[in-house]
This record gives C-alpha cells, structure tokens and sequence, in this order.
C-alpha cells in the first residue's frame, strides 16, 4: 500500500513538472499536431455547414465555401424566410438576398448586408475553427508561461494571447487537454478586470483530410454563465492535397 501511493505521489509529480516545464511555442505545435498534423489548414479547399441554436430564435444554417489558395470565400446564411450570400473572389464582393443582387436599401441595412460584414465574417470563420493554427498567425503575442488552471471541473494547459492592435484588443485564454493536446475551451475578454466576454466550449471531432476540427460549440458570458447558444458543424468537405 505505501508503494503504491509512492508511486501515485510520483506520477502525479512528474505530472505537474511538465506542465509546468513545456513552453507555449511547444504547447502549441503539440496541440497543432493533433488538430492538423499534416499541415492541411492553410490549403483548405471545401465546405462547411453550420447549424445555429439560440434561445428565443429560429434556427440559421449557413454553408460556407472557402478555398485559402484561391482567395476564394462564400457564406450562404439562410434564416426563416431570407437566404443571404456573401461572396469574395481575390477581394471582389458579391452581395445576394434570395438570390438577386438588386436589394432595397432598407432591407440592406436591417439585415446588415455589406461587404465590410462579409470581410468580418470571413475573417471570423476561418479563425475561430483555423485554431489552433492561427495562434501561429503575425500580430498574435503568446504569452510564454503555460498555465495550469481547473474549469469545469477539469485541469487544463492553457495558453494567453494578446495581439497586435492593428489585430485586435482582446485577451484570449485557450485550454488544452493535458493528455492529448486536443483545444477543449476558449475565452475571450474585452477587460479581464470587469470578467466580461465570453467562453466557448468545444465538443466533438469533425475529420477530413486529417484535421480534426471541434464539431459543437457552446457559447457563454463570463460573468454569469448565461447560455448564449450553439454552432455545430454538420458537415465538413475538403479537397484532399497531395
């Protein structure tokens, strides 16, 4: 009996010793390494579709087509009786309502139809399901002390960036499975000191073309834990590179 508590007291120090030992930059490529170990996310050519739950709202389905090499993005977002597409082609914008480009301009801007807002959501989607391999994009500052902190009742290796202000303003935690290296959660503030933003729990693994992509993701405030409402990824396609 005493060895054996000798032996638990042991690996659960050395445990902690590699947390505490492994640096962000090594964190980081590990956790890369198993969401896109053959180095297939910046290639991508295929197409997503997401469904999103929120409370008190209608579901909204949107089906993106992207293709980094070509500088191709398409985002087709239908919701109740409106089917909005959103089209960039090397930096020429295309805006559609139900399949027509002649828009009311009232109806414009009600439904927030602009191609500043294709650009934005551009650049929302393929970050958000890019991570972690976009911690590797210029302007991101990772802190170089890994963090070990318990959420949810789990304990995590977690990674703080902050970016340069031409980037964006927000601090970000990301956590990580200790064991597999797999993102399980991310968070976001505006100012840490007011525990505002949000946090985003990840679920699922969605495959193709050897990346592993989070398939759920539950969005809630920081500050009091209000459920948000929830993304999944239904299906995923891409064009395998050889």
């Amino acid at each position: 009996m005493v060895r054996y508590f000798f032996m638990l007291l042991l690996v659960m120090g050395f445990s902690k010793i590699k947390a505490q030992n492994i640096s962000a930059n090594e964190l980081l490529e590990q956790s890369i390494d198993y969401h896109d170990p053959q180095n297939q996310w910046k290639m991508f050519s295929g197409k997503m579709l997401i469904e999103m739950e929120t409370p008190n709202s209608s579901l909204r389905k949107t089906v993106l087509e992207m293709d980094f090499p070509k500088q191709y993005f398409k985002s087709s977002v239908t919701k109740d009786n409106y089917t909005v597409e959103s089209e960039l082609d090397k930096g020429e914008c295309v805006l559609k309502l139900n399949g027509s480009t002649s828009i009311f301009p009232k109806i414009k801007d009600s439904l927030g139809i602009t191609c500043d807002r294709a650009k934005f959501m551009k650049n929302y989607y393929q970050y958000l399901y890019g991570l972690p391999m976009k911690l590797k994009d210029k302007g991101t500052n990772l802190n170089p002390v890994v963090q070990t902190k318990t959420f949810k009742g789990k304990e995590y290796l977690v990674l703080k960036a902050t970016y340069d202000e031409s980037v964006g303003k927000d601090v970000w935690y990301f956590y990580f499975d200790p064991k597999t290296y797999a993102m399980e959660v991310y968070q976001f503030f505006h100012d840490e000191s007011q525990n505002d933003g949000e946090y985003i729990l990840l679920s699922e693994i969605e495959t193709t073309a050897s990346i592993q992509i989070p398939k759920v993701r539950a969005w809630y405030y920081n500050k009091d834990d209000k459920y948000l409402g929830t993304d999944t990824l239904q299906k995923l396609s891409m064009k395998t590179i050889n």
